[in-house]
């Protein structure tokens, strides 16, 4: 197989883009370096097509290993014929080559192996070969053997049978046959195991559908009530027709001393050994697809929540809400430092509620408190409405935020938050981390595992490696995206900057600690272990404001700066221009781009960006998305009425719709046929991401249930 010629066909791109990608990524290149700083060479990928490739690149890679050791494996038995390896060679999924790997696998001890051993292999060619004029029970006289424990002809016969059966199920062309009419053809049914017992797995209590339509939604809703013991999930193949078509395959002479025989032993093989095992198979590859496609779901969810901007220059008052122990508050400056914690117990079963709004009377008015921002846990709707009940009299100079809270207690307890705030219980930490979660969404989240941020979908049933490695990405491109300023930025963030690994990310933090602010990037060279390949990798992503090189505070890349100085000079402008702001019409100075980055000895791609950086240096991509709903009253599910039109934020994207948050602490759900009238949409994600702030309407309330319906064809 020609895996650049895969790639290139499998990701729609040219073969030398495939090619010239492989390259960067062998060299050790990470994808986000690749992605901002080598666009020339990969025509322009982006980060998503980069990761995809990288991942196909793997899985490829591993199937050329595995076909090697396959082929050795049957050579060494001496069994290789030119037909076989060339089947070998020309799968093209693991699932196929163990097909044909099959027969020659070492077995452990099987019925067919038992009957071997017992000689009974030559009564199971002969009915094979369907040319014996002797009724088999005869011809199955001559393999009585006591010694061998066949007593009777129906035990040497049964023998035969199971050796008979085991070959059937062994012939990989059957096989790949025989999955691809079951998935095409066959369907997916499941049960209730207690009719009675209420799940919500009710839609499911008697649920069938094509295997070939099931959405990967289903797939693993399926999985997990049947994981859960509530549901019986089975596959229904076409039965008959697969029978059939395995008769044809075997029964190649018509010899009536063989044909009901070898009918009973092809039943047997079909129901015994193939039908379970692909069964098991097309049930693996659909979790697997689901699993994949959910995985993306969640990354791109992901990917929207950690890009949503930052609200700056603002004191915050994080409050985590709680009954029992009280809510904890802590007061964080605009840049991020904890001012001050408290606790207030305005909620049940204390109900101090004026003394809690007498305490955050005192806190807004001494650190000039300006948002609210509330964890929307336990308590939180309690929170609420004294917050609201409060604000009144500040008329509109104190606002409000729900965040989602996901992620703050795990963040709370663990060794990073210890390390942080040493003195702080976790109550404190988490108060913290909800108000800064708001100031820089980015820089806070990062700290948390990102499968506890909760934008996914049965992110708890699915392979946890695979969905650690995609999310870990999603935000490594994230931070990169962004960038970090080298002097403030927290080890957690710097670990995901490329090239940085966790302890190379300490020890930047050690060196600025020891030797004060960095105040130009090639310093980065004297922490240890960060060494020429890392300083290429990770130099252009980390910012230093105000230092000694005005490029420095930039995403141009060090290697670019003779480059930009060039441009600089030839425009009549220096570099102590840039933080200046007098570079904002450099583009259209330049007449012939292609002529100019021939010139300074660069590619007209890396041209484009250095003018663009220079022009707006250190932007940052967030401002782009929307900014979230800001609050200063507070309305309730029981308030909603069917027309009513809100602004909400939406908070999660699923396979089957979007929850929007409308300031009722249920999420409303749109559902994908009531995102928009204007296109047919095959995923939500076409039309909506989280963060976005969007309009909807009220279709339907049911307060029991606290079910909202909501519509985006307005």
């Amino acid at each position: 197989m020609d895996i650049l010629r895969q790639l290139a066909s499998e990701l729609g791109i040219r073969l030398e883009q495939a090619e010239a990608t492989v390259k960067l990524i062998d060299e050790g290149n990470t994808i986000p370096f690749i992605a901002r700083y080598r666009k020339e060479v990969t025509g322009s990928l982006n980060d998503e097509v980069l990761r995809d490739l990288h991942e196909r690149l793997l899985y490829l890679r591993n199937l050329e290993e595995k076909k090697a050791s396959v082929l050795a494996t049957i050579e060494e038995q001496g069994k290789l014929t030119e037909e076989l390896k060339a089947q070998i060679l020309a799968a093209e999924t693991l699932v196929v080559v163990e097909d044909l790997y099959r027969p020659y696998r070492p077995k452990r001890r099987t019925r067919a192996t038992i009957a071997k051993e017992k000689g009974l292999e030559p009564l199971a060619n002969i009915i094979l070969l369907q040319m014996t004029d002797k009724p088999i029970e005869k011809e199955a006289e001559n393999f009585l053997d006591p010694e061998k424990e066949v007593n009777t002809i129906e035990e040497a016969i049964a023998g035969a049978m199971d050796i008979i059966a085991e070959n059937i199920s062994d012939e990989a062309d059957y096989r790949i046959h025989i999955r691809k009419v079951t998935f095409e053809e066959g369907s997916i049914t499941s049960a209730a195991k207690d009719e009675k017992q209420e799940s919500v797995y009710e839609m499911y209590y008697s649920f069938e559908e094509k295997l070939s339509k099931l959405a990967g939604h289903r797939v693993l809703a399926l999985n997990r009530g049947e994981n859960e013991k509530i549901l019986t999930v089975k596959i229904l193949a076409p039965e008959d027709k697969i029978l059939l078509y395995l008769e044809t395959k075997v029964i190649v002479r018509k010899n009536p001393n063989t044909e009901e025989i070898l009918k009973k032993t092809i039943s047997d093989s079909y129901s015994r050994l193939i039908a379970p095992a692909i069964e098991r198979e097309i049930r693996n590859d659909l979790t697997e697809k689901a699993e994949d496609g959910a995985i993306k779901v969640f990354g791109k969810n992901l990917e929207q929540l950690l890009m949503q901007p930052p609200i700056v220059g603002q004191v915050v008052l994080g409050w985590d809400p709680a009954f029992r122990t009280g809510c904890k508050l802590a007061v964080v400056d605009a840049t991020g430092k904890v001012l001050d914690t408290v606790v207030v117990y305005p909620t049940a079963p204390q109900n101090k509620v004026e003394e809690a709004k007498a305490t955050v009377r005192k806190l807004i008015q001494k650190y000039n408190i300006t948002l609210i921002s509330v964890g929307n846990g336990t308590a939180s709707r309690e929170s609420e409405l004294i917050i609201a009940d409060l604000l009144k009299e500040y008329h509109g100079r104190v606002q409000y935020i729900i965040v989602n809270e996901a992620g703050a207690s795990v963040y709370s307890a663990s060794k990073l938050a210890t390390e942080e705030f040493p003195n702080f219980d976790v109550g404190q930490r988490s108060a913290a981390s909800i108000a800064r979660r708001l100031q820089d969404p980015l820089a806070e989240l990062v700290k948390i595992d990102p499968k506890a941020i909760g934008v996914g979908q049965y992110q708890h049933d699915m392979n946890q490696k695979k969905l650690s490695d995609a999310l870990s990405g999603v935000v490594e491109d994230s931070v990169n995206k962004v960038g970090v300023d080298l002097n403030t930025a927290s080890a957690s963030l710097l670990e995901y900057i490329s090239g940085i690994t966790k302890t190379i990310a300490k020890n930047v933090v050690t060196h600025r600690e020891e030797n004060g602010p960095f105040t130009d990037r090639r310093q980065l060279l004297k922490v240890a272990k960060l060494g020429p390949k890392a300083f290429e990798q990770c130099a252009g992503f980390l910012r230093i404001l105000d230092g000694e090189n005005p490029l420095d505070g930039t995403s141009v890349h060090p290697e670019s700066y003779p480059a930009a100085l060039k441009l600089l000079e030839k425009s009549g402008l220096a570099a102590a221009d840039i933080q200046a702001g007098k570079l904002s019409g450099l583009g259209k100075q330049i007449r012939d781009k292609k002529a100019l980055a021939a010139e300074l000895g660069i590619g007209e791609i890396t041209l484009t960006d250095i003018i663009k950086e220079l022009e707006k240096p250190g932007r940052d991509p967030r401002e782009e998305m929307p900014k979230p709903i800001l609050r200063t009253d507070v309305l309730e599910m029981k308030d909603l009425t069917e027309g009513m039109i809100l602004k909400g934020t939406v908070r999660n994207v699923i396979d089957f719709g979007a929850f929007v948050d409308i300031g009722v602490h249920q999420d409303g759900l749109v559902h994908i046929s009531q995102l928009t009238d204007k296109k047919f949409v095959k995923h939500p994600l076409d039309v909506v991401s989280v963060g976005d702030i969007v309009e909807v309407k009220v279709m339907s309330v049911d307060t029991a249930k606290k079910r909202i319906q909501l519509t985006m064809k307005l």
